[in-house]
């Protein structure tokens, strides 16, 4: 599978939002919705009637709901990425969809720039946390950690986000650490450098840092 024509089911029961995501997309070259749905049962069927290479989920749907479609297009197409599009927030949401299968999450309303980059990480087997998402793991260690020193808080820290990272991201950032160029970590992993590209984008946002540099020490530091 390549970056090229990514083929997209579209799932939201809200008419205006998935019209104007629909319009936005559009403007994507290499990606076209191929089909859309209003309701899980609906998304499940068409997703057994021709392949895609992303579900974009609303997790609000009437009827089965985004969770448990989510669930079930896991079990019926456990390679298909799932991102996730909801205006909600709760702390133990995120769980729940991990354990749903979701590969994404992004609130509706973020950047359309930020929305195109989690479908493409997602589609290239990244994982993709919005800064929502991302500050509430935060919190939720930080409070679990309090008994340790600062020095001890950083290492941890570090860590937890390296354990976040899907297994081709630490294999990519395991590389970047030996400084290889995108070019050589391609050539490595027998992938191309614009899925590298891809990839690191992702690792970055997850470590919230701007650049190699700051994700190679992060790296180092988790594993002290």
């Amino acid at each position: 599978m390549t970056l090229d024509h990514l083929k997209i089911l579209l799932v939201e029961d809200d008419e205006l939002f998935r019209l104007g995501l629909q319009v936005r997309l559009q403007k994507e070259t290499k990606m076209a919705v191929l089909a859309e749905a209003n309701d899980g049962e609906t998304a499940i069927d068409l997703a057994k009637q021709q392949p895609f290479d992303l579900v974009l989920l609303d997790i609000g749907l009437p009827g089965l709901g985004g969770l448990e479609t989510c669930r079930q297009l896991k079990l019926n197409h456990p390679n298909l990425p799932i991102l996730v599009l909801t205006s909600r927030n709760e702390r133990s949401l995120i769980s729940r969809l991990v354990t749903a299968g979701a590969q994404g999450y992004c609130v509706k309303g973020v950047a359309a720039a930020t929305l195109i980059l989690a479908m493409r990480s997602v589609i290239a087997g990244a994982s993709w946390w919005d800064a929502t998402a991302t500050a509430e793991i935060h919190h939720t260690f930080q409070n679990q950690s309090s008994e340790f020193t600062s020095n001890k808080l950083f290492e941890n820290s570090s860590r937890s986000k390296i354990d976040a990272l899907t297994r081709r991201e630490k294999e990519i950032l395991t590389l970047m650490s030996e400084y290889k160029t995108n070019q050589e970590i391609a050539e490595i992993l027998y992938i191309s450098s614009g899925t590298v590209r891809v990839h690191i984008h992702a690792i970055l946002h997850k470590l919230e840092v701007s650049d190699r540099k700051q994700a190679i020490d992060i790296y180092f530091n988790s594993e002290r």
